[in-house]
């Protein structure tokens, strides 16, 4: 086996290098010494300096945190280089924090480098290292090189292979040459974006472009072999929900230490890891993931991102953000359990789709979210289905880097029945609250308007460019002076001479053709206006047309010219051209149909579809195999899109659509719509959703009223749930009662009911239920409880009397109405009124009458005066209130003083506070005096007294405060007084020694002297207790013994005995005093001798077992019981093993010796339980012992 080596390098004479390990990966540890004295360690870091990516120019700095004892000394150094020029390198350290900052004030680039920091003190050394990298701002293209820097060190300077450059710095493309950025998008695109690539660029002959991109790829991987082993998981650039944005790549690095650049737009963006909260470009390194972030984004963002690694490209993407503001934000959102939540935004320009977050979480189509987008694009609208309370939170909606958040509040549903789940809602909560479609709208509009600005714009540029060629061509061209001719003859002379100028007017087209789609057997034309009058030839295929030509007709209208196709037919489908000198243009002729049903199918097709809530509803609709169809779905106008609950299905002859969990709103008229480019079709059907009904529409109406009969109405629920009402059910609820009773149904046609089972003056609360064949709907209830009959009063009770009256209550009585009317009586309402004042409270209400005679108002307060009236209470409510009692006063009468249940004698612990608490009553409150044995008390003893009670309190209690304490209770009635005996003590001290005289036979009389605190305590006593040797266990045989002697009694020859002698008094026990042994060899009365021989008879044997132990199998977690019986004299020691190991002494086992009965008991059996149990038995006489085997089930 090898032995670790230790390091010699770097460590004085004697010292020696061994390696230790941290606790922050990448620091080096070398300990000089092979023992640290305690309190002492070797240096460590606690915080390492991150590395550091940094523009030239800017301020760099590296901070460490070191730990050690004593402190160690940190040095900073560089591999290539050195640090000791001030103006370059500082190293700077605060106490406060702790940090060693080692500073490069405007780092230049030949200050990249690996550097060191060293942390050292006399155990030992820390070492870790940092990479700089300097971002060259321009490459440093225009800057000198050090004339002594050898030609071969310039390959150092980073040197970019791709083309796309900065602005300042890009060259003018030529006409036709492609934009560079075209390919580096194409390198890092997925094959399914090249379309969109190319026709965002412009480029249309795909062939070439496929061939020359293969070209560049295989040629970019011969370069990123050399810096990158591979390439992959390209995620482009996209907005997240907390406002960044980011853009990820896995590289697996050759080296890890190559440097990694990020442009934008060709120009070098700085980032770092370190200041990644302080700078807008960060970058997060997770294993092989790089993933950079863009923060606080503006529209200046916007550009083509590159990540390089060392001047090689490895991943382009480009962010776009588009000119889109929020017209509507979202809006917060308060929804109920079960119910589907919506948020809804309106934007200023079409935008195809955007992100919506819930919590922080990207949210996507499916089961719990529907996302829908209006036809224009404008509207956009999250749907939270089946709402939790789990649901609760921010949810917000992204359109490029613009946001708008709201709140969802999810209630409990307060109508769930209890011990079932809440019903699913049909109806939605939220929404913006604004007409959305009409703000839409409007914004269309503008849209429109501006594009048709625009359009505007562009043909008036177009038309003076066209007019201006006109006028260049119907100019002629001046003509130029003849060498020698200065006068008018020249031009004369030259004609002679045959010299003649011409002008010539070129043909243009001003407007040409286009392909045309016409119906069969129907009659379209093209036409052509040109620049100028002139003439001009048709041709179809290349064939030309003249006016004989059999179907068409030809025609010129000055600068129009026209071709008419009379009847068009198969074979009028051609290739169209019009040729004017040297200008021509062509159009295709395409002859069809519009898209056509079959019958059968379109009659199959307009059933409607009837389905429940929460059913799924299908439609299917055939069709002729057609190029270029186009199939749209519709419901109520409005077109379907794949998704937000709807699934569309487009197979070449037939197309399907599918609605998920429908609810009662979602019944609606469906189209389906076939488009080619001859017209369009459509097929309509309709979608029923069967619900049960809505509640029936109220409110409801009191139709007549008597003492025997309730008439209400209602009318018929404005949904009926898509069938007819077939009845309604009426429940009945009396007043003040919370049972709810069926009272019968009536048919749908009647929207009336007569109630004939009430009670006259009894009010009760109806509601109705409306039932189809779906289910019941929710109630129409009445607002107000309905009384039966008129309101029939009883009359006034007889004035109320006062039978008694006190500070805190006053008791009344008073007799029934004489007349009660009719009605039975069902109890009382009593009001008070207060001296000088007019107004007079109820004390209790309607619906809790006071069914006595009687009642004790207790809402007084004392020393105010009162008068009372009572009024009697049947179902019509309150009758006549009674004459008002006489005015009485809330006061006690006058009482004599006395006490309640006190406490005659206390005992307080010696040291305690002693607490004497009295409680009393008398009218007026008596004067209160506390008396010590008859004499005043004390002034360290304090008195407290509150309204009736009285505590008398001393502190910190001392024997002699022991006394008889009296309390004087006296007022103008009277007085009273009481005696309480306060007794303070302690735990008594032991009495004096314990002598033990026999005499007689079987008896012992035991002596003792006094306790010091019995002259103290004359409630002390004495307790004696026995212990002999036959039973092993102390009995007490004297109690409440005041003498100092006690004779013992059934002293038994040949056993040991042992007494003791306890003083007791109200604090408990003291401690004993033992007695001499008395027994075998004690001293006893010689006994007589009978003359009989005697003969000594030998006890002692050693041990052996007499029940052995059984075999045990109890199951894993029960408890177990082991036991069996040894004897020997003397008495034998036992000792349990387990395996040879002694247990005695394992608090996991309860062993007991009970007079040979040898018993070990486990509380839960586990399965290291298990094994072979021994029981040893040893005394001076030998040995025995018994095993036995537990076995654990489990």
């Amino acid at each position: 086996m090898m032995k670790k080596s230790q390091e010699a390098i770097g460590t004085a004479t004697g010292q020696v290098g061994i390696k230790k390990k941290s606790r922050v990966p990448g620091v080096m540890i070398t300990q000089y010494v092979e023992t640290i004295p305690e309190g002492q360690n070797h240096p460590d870091f606690t915080r390492k300096p991150i590395a550091l990516t940094i523009q030239e120019g800017k301020f760099a700095f590296f901070k460490a945190i070191v730990n050690g004892e004593p402190k160690p000394t940190v040095t900073w150094s560089r591999n290539n280089g050195d640090v000791s020029d001030p103006a370059r390198y500082q190293t700077k350290y605060d106490p406060v924090t702790d940090e060693h900052t080692f500073e490069m004030v405007n780092v230049s680039p030949d200050q990249a480098d690996t550097y060191k920091c060293f942390a050292v003190n006399e155990h030992g050394r820390a070492v870790v290292t940092v990479v700089l990298n300097v971002i060259e701002v321009g490459f440093n293209k225009n800057k000198a090189k050090p004339a002594a820097a050898p030609v071969e060190n310039f390959s150092t300077v980073l040197k970019r292979k791709s083309k796309v450059r900065p602005k300042k710095e890009a060259v003018e493309r030529k006409e036709g040459e492609i934009d560079p950025k075209f390919w580096e998008l194409l390198l890092s695109a997925n094959k399914k974006d090249y379309d969109r690539i190319c026709a965002e660029f412009g480029i249309t002959d795909f062939r070439w472009m496929l061939k020359k991109l293969n070209e560049m790829k295989k040629e970019r991987k011969e370069e990123q072999a050399e810096f990158v082993k591979s390439i992959s998981n390209l995620k482009p650039i996209e907005v997240a929900g907390d406002g960044t944005a980011s853009l990820e790549i896995d590289l697996d690095l050759i080296e890890p230490s190559s440097r990694i650049f990020l442009y934008k737009d060709g120009q070098m963006v700085p980032y770092t890891k370190e200041l990644g909260d302080k700078m807008k470009h960060t970058l997060n390194l997770t294993g092989k993931k790089y993933i950079f972030s863009i923060k606080d984004l503006m529209p200046d963002d916007a550009g083509l991102y590159q990540i390089d690694v060392e001047g090689v490209n490895v991943f382009s993407t480009e962010f776009k953000i588009p000119p889109i503001e929020f017209l509507v934000k979202i809006q917060e959102v308060t929804a109920t359990e079960r119910q589907d939540a919506v948020f809804e935004a309106v934007l200023s320009n079409p935008f195809s789709k955007i992100l919506w977050f819930g919590k922080n979480q990207p949210l996507e189509m499916g089961d719990k979210y529907d996302i829908e987008v209006s036809e224009d694009k404008l509207i956009h609208r999250l749907v939270v289905k089946d709402c939790m309370v789990v649901d609760k939170g921010i949810y917000s909606a992204w359109a490029g880097i613009k946001s708008c958040n709201a709140w969802l509040l999810v209630e409990p549903d307060k109508d769930a029945k209890k011990g079932k789940p809440a019903e699913r809602k049909t109806t939605r909560a939220g929404g913006s609250g604004a007409n959305l479609a009409q703000i839409a709208q409007q914004q269309q509009e503008k849209l429109v308007k501006v594009r048709e600005e625009i359009t505007e714009i562009k043909a008036a540029k177009v038309k003076e460019a066209v007019e201006a060629a006109v006028t260049a061509a119907a100019e002629p061209p001046p003509v130029e002076a003849v060498p020698g001719f200065t006068d008018g003859r020249a031009g004369g002379e030259m004609l002679e001479q045959g010299i003649t100028h011409s002008v010539t007017v070129e043909t243009g087209i001003k407007s040409g053709l286009g392909d045309i789609y016409a119906l069969r057997d129907k009659q379209t034309e093209f036409i052509v206006n040109t620049l100028t009058v002139c003439d001009g030839t048709w041709f179809k295929d290349g064939e030309q047309l003249t006016a004989k030509s059999r179907g068409y007709r030809i025609s010129q209208d000055g600068l129009c010219h026209k071709l008419t196709v009379l009847k068009c037919g198969d074979d009028d489908t051609a290739m169209y051209s019009f040729v004017a000198g040297e200008h021509s243009t062509k159009g295709k002729l395409t002859v069809g149909d519009v898209p056509v049903f079959d019958p059968d199918d379109l009659h199959k097709f307009s059933r409607p579809v009837i389905i429940r809530v929460g059913q799924n509803a299908a439609f299917k609709m055939p069709y002729p195999p057609q190029d270029g169809l186009v199939v749209r779905w519709f419901k109520d106008g409005v077109e379907l899109k794949d998704g937000a609950g709807s699934k569309i299905v487009k197979e070449s002859n037939h197309s399907r659509l599918l609605l998920r969990d429908c609810l009662r709103s979602d019944t609606s008229g469906i189209t389906i719509q076939l488009q080619n480019p001859f017209g369009a079709v459509e097929a309509k059907s309709n979608l029923i959703v069967l619900d049960r009904p809505g509640p029936p529409d109220g409110p409801v109406e009191l139709v007549e009223t008597t003492s025997s009969l309730i008439e209400i109405a209602w009318k018929p629920p404005t949904d009926d749930g898509g069938s007819a009402v077939t009845n309604y059910i009426i429940e009945r609820q009396q007043a003040g009662q919370g049972l709810w009773a069926v009272q019968g149904d009536v048919s749908a046609d009647k929207t009336a009911y007569r109630d004939r089972n009430v009670v006259h003056g009894k009010r009760y609360n109806y509601r109705i239920f409306a039932q189809n064949p779906q289910g019941q709907s929710d109630a129409l209830e009445t607002t107000d409880s309905i009384m039966a009959g008129v309101l029939i009063l009883s009359g006034p009770p007889g004035a109320p009397t006062v039978v008694s009256a006190s500070k805190t209550c006053i008791t009344l009585t008073w007799t029934p109405p004489e007349n009660d009317r009719g009605v039975p009586i069902i109890g009382y309402q009593l009001e008070k009124r207060k001296k000088d004042t007019h107004s007079w409270v109820v004390l209790n209400p309607l619906n809790e009458p006071i069914e006595a005679l009687s009642y004790a108002v207790k809402d007084v307060t004392e020393g105010a005066e009162y008068e009372f009236r009572v009024a009697a209470i049947n179902e019509s409510g309150a009758g006549d209130p009674s004459p008002p009692s006489a005015m009485v006063c809330a006061k006690n009468p006058n009482m004599r003083p006395r006490f309640k249940d006190p406490e005659d004698f206390i005992v307080v612990r010696a040291g305690n506070s002693v607490r004497v608490k009295v409680n009393y009553e008398g009218e007026p409150p008596p004067e209160i005096t506390w008396l010590r044995d008859n004499e005043k008390i004390s002034p360290w003893v304090n008195v407290v007294n509150t309204e009736g009670t009285s505590t008398l309190v001393i502190p910190s209690s001392k024997r002699s405060d022991s006394a008889i304490y009296t309390i004087i209770a006296k007022n103008s009635v009277g007085d009273a007084m009481f005696d309480v005996e306060v007794r303070v003590t302690d735990q008594p001290k032991s009495p004096g020694p314990v002598a033990i005289e026999q005499t007689v036979q079987g008896r012992v009389l035991l002596s003792w002297s006094p306790s010091p605190d019995e002259e103290l305590d004359d409630r002390l006593y004495y307790v004696v207790a026995e212990h002999e040797s036959g039973t092993r266990v102390w009995k007490n045989i004297a109690d409440r013994l005041f003498s100092h002697t006690y004779t013992a009694v059934n002293i038994q020859p040949g056993r040991e005995y042992h007494f003791r002698v306890f003083a007791k008094n109200d604090m408990g026990l003291s401690d004993p005093s033992d007695s001499p042994t008395w027994g075998v060899n004690g001293d006893r009365v010689p006994l007589a001798p009978n003359g009989c021989g005697s003969m000594e008879v030998n006890f002692e044997r050693p041990p052996s077992i007499l029940v052995p132990l059984k075999v045990h199998c109890p199951p894993k977690g029960y408890q177990l019981y082991m036991t069996c019986a040894v004897r020997g004299c003397p008495a034998p020691s036992v000792a349990w093993f387990l395996d040879n190991v002694c247990i005695n002494s394992d608090d996991h086992y309860y062993i007991t010796n009970a007079f040979g009965v040898c018993s070990l008991y486990i509380l839960r059996v586990g399965s290291q339980d298990g094994g072979e149990y021994k029981i040893v038995a040893e005394n001076p006489l030998g040995h025995a012992q018994c095993t036995t085997k537990l076995v654990v089930k489990e």
